[in-house]
């Protein structure tokens, strides 16, 4: 004899579910519009957030290379040389300082930078 078979209710964590989308939903607020509280655009703008604060770690150390270059030339040029030739003259002379260093020198304490600067010469 063949019964009719119940079906179990489907199951879902709904506590879990919930709580992971008030933790997205916490996270993006200060948001400007639905992207503070329209789960699907905040989740999205969330996670793209996430891709543009990894990319930009990287381009932070970019940009201060470039920044404490522009520093140690202006600093070098002051003393009657370019960035390029004071750096190769420092790599000549053996001075391990590298630019963060030389750029806070340039910027904090120019006698410091100059007694470098007439070490290399």
């Amino acid at each position: 004899m063949l019964t009719k078979l119940k079906k179990m209710p489907r199951s879902v964590n709904h506590v879990a579910s919930r709580a992971k989308r008030k933790r997205i939903l916490k996270l993006t607020r200060g948001y400007y519009g639905a992207r503070k509280n329209v789960w699907t655009v905040a989740k999205n703008t969330w996670e793209k957030g996430l891709t543009y604060a990894y990319r930009d770690r990287k381009n932070k150390k970019r940009n201060f290379r470039g920044l404490w270059i522009q520093r140690i030339n202006a600093a070098a040029r002051l003393e009657g040389l370019s960035y390029s030739k004071l750096m190769g003259a420092i790599h000549k002379a053996g001075i391990e300082m590298n630019r963060k260093v030389l750029a806070d020198l340039a910027m904090n304490q120019p006698e410091a930078f100059k007694a470098v600067v007439a070490k290399v010469k």
